[in-house]
């Protein structure tokens, strides 16, 4: 594995470490983040269960965008994840950035969802 890899992974687990102990029963807003996609779940994770997703691979959003990783893709698949979260009952929740920079398309993201109606 290589450098960077092994950071993210140092990352990413430092920041689901220091969630978990602020999350107080709420459900993780996680995203992932690739180089042509986004993608975001709210999971419970006392439950072990995927409450709501979305994603720029969807057919609905898929032909109105016009790549999958850009800042207006990740605003509409941040408004999608609050209207579906809002519909399955949850409105508070934690943002789990999974070790990125909260900068372009992850901020994009949050910023849409919170406009969606999530508290976090």
């Amino acid at each position: 594995m290589s450098n960077k890899n092994e950071a993210l992974i140092r990352r990413k687990a430092r920041v689901r470490r220091a969630l978990r102990a602020a999350a107080n029963g709420r459900p993780r807003l996680s995203v992932f983040r690739s180089s042509k996609q986004i993608y975001v779940q709210v999971i419970d994770d006392a439950a072990g269960r995927t409450l709501a997703s979305a994603s720029t691979l969807e057919k609905d959003l898929k032909g109105s965008l016009k790549t999958g990783a850009d800042v207006a893709a990740a605003t509409a698949v941040g408004k999608l994840v609050a209207e579906r979260a809002k519909a399955a009952g949850v409105s508070k929740v934690i943002f789990d950035r999974s070790g990125y920079l909260y900068h372009g398309r992850v901020k994009a993201l949050a910023e849409a969802a919170r406009e969606g109606g999530l508290e976090f």
